[in-house]
């Protein structure tokens, strides 16, 4: 995380769905590169993360996008993880927060000299939660999620505070947080968005025809919002797709998956069309 001011509420910045004429008006001449998050953006945030199934029809919408336009799924999940879940070959797919990325012709790690830390932090975690009910410790190859969506209101705070007792023997991870999740991952200066800017440099997106879209639900899809600003007015859009309203680096926003998908069908039917 760096320091930033803090951003508008995603309360009135435009829908990119409502107002998808003004969307397209933006993007102009330019092919979109279209980045997405999984869970809470492509599907319904759930109580476990093998629920999070995605509907058939919006996978024949990314399928069909992704003829039109570079797209990259970039998720918190295990890359062979939700490689499965969205389960459309050729697509690039950024697995551990963009710690493991695979599509055609790329493969890169970032990391795993961090894996034994993982491993011994893995092992405390389940000793210090295994009597909290409800408590998910998901293992991931560069990350571990502690999931609290199905623990008690009153046992939530014990686990943030086991969660960061742990990291505080590890000081190679750090402590990242997100709706009802707490996770250890590397404790190095790499996240989502310097993940999407390491993909528009390696796949040829970064000039002036391409405007990269970032779609996503999450505190850690900020680092992605925040990096695209980052590349100027007009070079980058990011998403965020909430409700209710909260602070956001993105500038255009979606309530829900259900807009999500539809938003992503108005956008392959433009294209196409264009």
């Amino acid at each position: 995380m760096t320091d930033q001011p803090t951003p508008a509420s995603t309360e009135g910045k435009p829908s990119a769905l409502v107002r998808f004429d003004a969307f397209a008006a933006m993007l102009g001449d330019r092919r979109p590169a279209v980045f997405l998050d999984y869970d809470g953006t492509l599907t319904p945030i759930v109580e476990r993360p093998d629920l999070a199934v995605l509907d058939e029809s919006v996978r024949a919408v990314i399928r069909r996008l992704a003829g039109l336009c570079p797209v990259a799924v970039v998720s918190g999940r295990d890359l062979d993880d939700v490689a499965r879940h969205v389960g459309i070959d050729d697509l690039i797919y950024a697995g551990s927060h963009g710690f493991d990325i695979r599509g055609p012709g790329l493969r890169t790690r970032i990391g795993e000299e961090y894996l034994g830390d993982l491993d011994s932090a893995e092992a405390e975690l389940l000793r210090h939660l295994q009597g909290v009910e409800g408590a998910l410790v998901e293992r991931k190859r560069f990350a571990i999620a502690i999931h609290t969506r199905r623990v008690a209101p009153d046992r939530k705070a014990s686990v943030g505070d086991a969660v960061r007792g742990v990291a505080a023997a590890f000081p190679n991870l750090r402590v990242t947080g997100g709706k009802e999740i707490h996770e250890l991952r590397p404790n190095v200066p790499w996240d989502k968005g310097k993940a999407v800017l390491s993909l528009l440099d390696r796949l040829g997106l970064a000039g002036p025809e391409t405007l990269p879209l970032y779609l996503g639900d999450d505190e850690t899809d900020e680092d992605a919002f925040r990096a695209l600003a980052g590349r100027g007015e007009g070079k980058g859009v990011g998403i965020r797709v909430m409700d209710p309203p909260a602070p956001s680096a993105a500038g255009w926003s979606l309530k829900a998956p259900a807009e999500a998908g539809a938003f992503l069908d108005r956008l392959a039917v433009w294209l196409a069309e264009g």
